[in-house]
């Protein structure tokens, strides 16, 4: 091990220690950025913005992309950096899919109040649900739920044990200490116990699940999708795109990685 290195774990290891271990993961876990990239005026005409309040009183910022001929939405949660208006033509390419479309911002991210901490984007996650059948009025078995890297772990402790209508995972860790193990603190990963613990939670995932991994992903490595997919219960679908990375699927691979979100979308019943 190189000197930098052992700094590295060191000061990890001294920051466990003087702030206690939530603290700490939370601390690698979020890289939050506050700065939108469009502001509301300059969003497109059928970005809508909106705000909803979680059980714990945050407000929390969202886009909803309605499709007033559709009855099916899906509920997107992005991965640990930057926030939502950075995914925002994810959101609409989604959207042309024929389906209405809600992208969440967790808190302290974007416009969203608060501080990111891994319970509370699992209360993040839930407003979003509440807000999409209460106030948007859809069915949960109607709603899809879409989460990319972290937000795979928001998305998942959401399904679990609900009659949603599916769940898509793209590039999705296995759990905290994995991805501890991954980014080379494997002699603190033990820390972690069992945050994150998308491993241990799939099990009661009802629904049926697309998960898609590139097989080049040197962030989060094929083999936690494989082992997702392996541990799924039902109906269950595993894409590998051949060379894709962790952030570049949506964009070098387009075709690989929307050609099997757009058909997963269309498989779903046209609701009631």
């Amino acid at each position: 091990m190189n000197l930098k290195r052992s700094g590295v774990l060191l000061a990890s290891l001294v920051t466990l220690l003087l702030t206690g271990c939530n603290a700490a993961i939370n601390r690698f876990a979020f890289y939050p950025e506050r700065t939108e990239k469009l502001a509301s005026f300059q969003l497109p005409p059928n970005v809508n913005d909106v705000f909803l309040v979680t059980d714990d009183s945050i407000k929390i910022h969202s886009y909803f992309i309605p499709d007033n001929s559709s009855r099916k939405l899906l509920i997107y949660f992005h991965g640990n950096a930057g926030n939502i208006s950075g995914r925002l033509d994810d959101l609409m390419t989604i959207s042309r899919f024929g389906i209405s479309v809600l992208g969440v911002s967790y808190r302290g991210y974007g416009k969203s109040d608060g501080r990111p901490s891994e319970r509370g984007i699992y209360a993040d996650g839930e407003a979003a649900l509440k807000y999409a059948t209460e106030d948007l009025g859809f069915a949960l078995g109607n709603i899809i739920l879409f989460g990319h890297s972290l937000g795979s772990t928001v998305a998942i402790n959401t399904a679990r044990n609900r009659n949603i209508a599916g769940l898509i995972l793209v590039s999705p860790l296995a759990s905290g200490a994995d991805q501890a193990r991954q980014s080379g603190f494997g002699s603190v990963a033990f820390v972690a116990g069992d945050a994150f613990d998308n491993i241990g939670k799939i099990e009661d995932v009802r629904s049926p699940i697309l998960i898609i991994h590139g097989t080049n992903d040197r962030v989060i490595p094929v083999e936690m999708g494989r082992r997702l997919y392996r541990k799924a219960h039902g109906r269950k679908q595993l894409v590998m795109i051949e060379g894709g990375g962790h952030n570049d699927l949506p964009t070098r691979f387009a075709t690989e990685y929307w050609g099997p979100v757009s058909a997963y979308v269309a498989a779903m019943p046209p609701g009631i």
